[in-house]
Protein backbone atom coordinates (compact mmCIF):
# COMPACT_ATOMS: atom_id res chain seq x y z
CA UNK A 1 0.00 0.00 0.00
CA UNK A 2 1.10 3.25 -1.02
CA UNK A 3 0.59 6.62 0.77
CA UNK A 4 1.30 9.27 -1.17
CA UNK A 5 1.91 13.21 -0.08
CA UNK A 6 1.88 16.59 -2.28
CA UNK A 7 3.33 19.87 -2.01
CA UNK A 8 2.65 22.35 -4.96
CA UNK A 9 4.15 25.41 -5.60
CA UNK A 10 6.94 25.67 -2.87
CA UNK A 11 9.13 28.38 -3.99
CA UNK A 12 11.69 26.63 -4.29
CA UNK A 13 13.77 25.65 -7.30
CA UNK A 14 13.40 21.89 -8.05
CA UNK A 15 17.37 20.92 -8.53
CA UNK A 16 17.78 21.55 -4.91
CA UNK A 17 15.12 20.06 -3.42
CA UNK A 18 15.82 17.11 -5.40
CA UNK A 19 19.54 17.12 -4.16
CA UNK A 20 17.03 16.53 -0.30
CA UNK A 21 15.03 14.35 -1.53
CA UNK A 22 17.78 11.85 -3.06
CA UNK A 23 19.49 12.14 0.74
CA UNK A 24 16.07 10.15 1.92
CA UNK A 25 15.26 7.97 -0.60
CA UNK A 26 15.08 4.36 0.59
CA UNK A 27 15.41 5.10 4.56
CA UNK A 28 13.38 4.75 7.02
CA UNK A 29 11.14 7.34 7.95
CA UNK A 30 13.28 7.87 11.73
CA UNK A 31 16.56 7.86 9.69
CA UNK A 32 14.62 10.22 6.59
CA UNK A 33 13.59 12.80 9.87
CA UNK A 34 16.81 12.56 11.59
CA UNK A 35 19.05 13.47 7.60
CA UNK A 36 16.28 16.04 7.15
CA UNK A 37 17.25 17.39 10.45
CA UNK A 38 20.98 17.62 9.68
CA UNK A 39 20.94 19.45 6.07
CA UNK A 40 21.61 22.89 6.19
CA UNK A 41 19.23 23.04 2.89
CA UNK A 42 16.38 26.17 2.83
CA UNK A 43 14.35 22.94 1.43
CA UNK A 44 15.06 20.43 3.62
CA UNK A 45 12.40 21.84 6.22
CA UNK A 46 9.90 21.45 3.59
CA UNK A 47 10.75 18.09 2.74
CA UNK A 48 10.75 17.48 6.09
CA UNK A 49 6.54 18.75 6.55
CA UNK A 50 5.62 16.89 3.34
CA UNK A 51 7.04 13.44 4.64
CA UNK A 52 5.25 14.71 7.98
CA UNK A 53 2.20 14.82 6.07
CA UNK A 54 2.35 11.51 4.29
CA UNK A 55 3.15 9.98 7.57
CA UNK A 56 -0.24 11.60 8.89
CA UNK A 57 -2.13 10.27 6.23
CA UNK A 58 -0.71 6.71 6.03
CA UNK A 59 -1.58 6.77 10.44
CA UNK A 60 -5.01 8.20 10.43
CA UNK A 61 -6.18 7.14 6.54
CA UNK A 62 -5.11 3.65 6.55
CA UNK A 63 -3.99 2.69 9.90
CA UNK A 64 -0.40 2.20 9.17
CA UNK A 65 2.39 2.02 12.36
CA UNK A 66 4.95 4.75 11.65
CA UNK A 67 7.81 2.31 12.51
CA UNK A 68 7.25 0.36 9.93
CA UNK A 69 6.94 3.41 7.13
CA UNK A 70 9.98 3.83 4.26
CA UNK A 71 10.12 6.44 2.21
CA UNK A 72 9.81 4.54 -1.34
CA UNK A 73 9.66 7.54 -3.55
CA UNK A 74 10.49 11.08 -3.61
CA UNK A 75 10.52 13.55 -6.55
CA UNK A 76 10.46 17.67 -7.23
CA UNK A 77 8.85 18.42 -10.34
CA UNK A 78 9.01 21.67 -12.20
CA UNK A 79 6.34 24.20 -10.95
CA UNK A 80 5.49 27.97 -12.25
CA UNK A 81 8.22 30.12 -13.46
CA UNK A 82 7.92 33.45 -12.36
CA UNK A 83 10.10 35.80 -15.18
CA UNK A 84 11.34 39.37 -13.77
CA UNK A 85 14.47 41.29 -15.03
CA UNK A 86 17.43 42.15 -13.19
CA UNK A 87 19.01 46.13 -13.41
CA UNK A 88 22.42 46.15 -15.04
CA UNK A 89 24.84 48.53 -16.10
CA UNK A 90 24.11 50.90 -19.34
CA UNK A 91 20.20 51.02 -18.68
CA UNK A 92 20.22 47.41 -19.56
CA UNK A 93 18.40 44.38 -17.73
CA UNK A 94 19.26 40.31 -17.53
CA UNK A 95 16.41 38.05 -16.61
CA UNK A 96 15.82 36.37 -13.63
CA UNK A 97 14.16 33.31 -13.57
CA UNK A 98 12.32 32.74 -10.15
CA UNK A 99 11.23 28.88 -10.06
CA UNK A 100 8.71 26.96 -7.97
CA UNK A 101 8.29 23.24 -7.65
CA UNK A 102 6.17 20.01 -6.74
CA UNK A 103 7.45 18.12 -4.06
CA UNK A 104 6.21 14.49 -4.11
CA UNK A 105 6.73 11.93 -1.56
CA UNK A 106 5.73 7.68 -1.58
CA UNK A 107 5.87 6.00 1.88
CA UNK A 108 5.00 2.35 1.88
CA UNK A 109 5.52 -0.65 4.44
CA UNK A 110 8.50 -2.04 5.06
CA UNK A 111 8.63 -5.64 3.69
CA UNK A 112 10.16 -7.95 5.84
Amino acid sequence: MEIIARAVDQPVAPRKVRLVLDAIRGHKINDAYNILDVLPHKSSRIVRNVLMSAVSNAQHNNGLSSVNLVVKKAYADEGRTLKRFKARSRGRVAPRLKRYSHINIIVSEEIK
